[in-house]
């Protein structure tokens, strides 16, 4: 195993780099390096602008648009665009269901969805987690009833990440009742602008509206847009959270936010603090081992050779990493780390009580934070599935 970069590889690098930096807006930089608010433009101009590129789909093979990039250049591709400050690429369309589409999907699906995905264009939602069903998702209850040459879909999805903006959403429906749990679930993509859904936005604890219930009310779903076989949704879900394999770790934003972290430290005076400084130097060791992880799990598919599932691991190390590089810019910025106001900081006078402009985030980003630990499967259900999967 060697986990050094070829010279090719490295050249590639400076590809992207060089790319980047001529492409990437500055306003938008200029927000996801200070972890200020980004608005729906934001998110999907830099799409668009990938999309152009025919980047967007970065993992995509070259027979869908593609450019076919081996697992190494993935991550080179994510690491050069998270130091950068782009924004993070919203993995429902382009990483989530895309592949899906292309594995399962008849050509009638691919033709009708890949290209929008790949543009950029079409926002896309994951409808999998309910009320009662978030970890055991296998229990979800959110039913569609074939009638004719249509579904009916009625129940409730909840956490739908920026549903509201949504033009599409996958959604894991229950077919059947016979059987496992596992074997009564479907595939089924629903259009968001379809009568009978409702979007009631769910405020988190930082004051930010981006999560949401999303309600079925008797919505009508044309059977052609069932993906695959009818109850073999378990299969494609699984498919679809075993193709993002290392991209759970974000360790590339993990690398950004540590430059972010020592950039508040020096200017809030505790850099040099001794016992600070072990905290930096712990954190940072720890995202090292955490990259180095990742690259032994991209070294191993490179070679064509299996490597362990260790999924599990790599999301409980990462989310909390990122919940101890948000606690370390709340204790570097002290009394001014307070909650900020969303009314205050619109109106331009926040910053005369809390401090410099920087530091008005950090307790909303500390408080978002907070959820990495539960969702993707919470880091109690990762610990049991290594232990059984990966310990023996």
């Amino acid at each position: 195993m060697d986990l050094n970069f070829t010279p090719e590889e490295i050249a590639f690098r400076h590809e992207i780099r060089d790319w980047v930096a001529a492409n990437l807006p500055k306003d938008i930089s200029e927000k996801v390096h200070n972890a200020f608010r980004l608005s729906r433009d934001d998110i999907q101009r830099w799409a668009k602008i990938l999309g152009k590129k025919g980047w967007l789909g970065y993992g995509w093979p070259k027979e869908f648009g593609g450019p076919g990039w081996n697992s190494i250049q993935r991550h080179l591709f994510e690491e050069e665009c998270a130091l950068a400050g782009a924004p993070r690429i919203l993995p429902f369309g382009p990483v989530m269901v895309a592949p899906v589409i292309m594995a399962f999907g008849n050509p009638e699906q691919r033709q009708r969805h890949l290209p929008g995905i790949m543009s950029g264009e079409v926002w896309w939602a994951q409808g999998y987690s309910e009320p009662g069903s978030g970890s055991d998702l296998a229990s979800l209850k959110t039913r569609a009833e074939r009638r004719g040459d249509k579904y009916i879909v009625n129940g409730q999805k909840t956490w739908t990440t920026l549903g509201q903006h949504a033009d599409w959403i996958f959604c894991l429906v229950r077919t059947s009742n016979e059987g496992k749990p596992q074997t009564g679930i479907s595939f089924l993509l629903v259009d968001m602008k379809t009568p009978g859904i409702t979007v009631r936005p769910i405020i988190t604890l930082d004051g930010e509206h981006e999560v949401n219930e999303v309600f079925f009310d008797n919505v009508e779903v044309p059977a052609e847009n069932l993906v695959g076989e009818e109850n073999k949704g378990w299969t494609y879900a699984k498919y679809l959270l075993a193709h993002e394999r290392t991209n759970i770790a974000d360790v590339n934003r993990a690398k950004r936010e540590l430059e972010r972290l020592k950039r508040i430290a020096k200017a809030e005076g505790v850099y040099d603090e001794p016992r600070f400084r072990d905290q930096v130097a712990l954190l940072e060791v720890d995202i090292v081992a955490l990259e180095m992880m990742v690259l032994r799990v991209l070294s191993a598919e490179q070679g064509g050779k299996k490597s362990l599932d260790i999924a599990g691991l790599l999301k409980i190390r990462g989310s909390e990493i990122q919940q101890r590089y948000t606690e370390l810019m709340m204790l570097a910025a002290g009394p001014y780390s307070l909650p900020f106001v969303h009314e205050a900081m619109e109106a331009g006078w926040q910053g005369e009580f809390t401090g410099p402009a920087y530091l008005a985030p950090l307790a909303a980003t500390y408080f978002n934070t907070r959820k990495t630990t539960i969702y993707g499967g919470s880091n109690e259900v990762q610990r049991n599935i290594v232990a059984q999967t990966v310990l023996g």
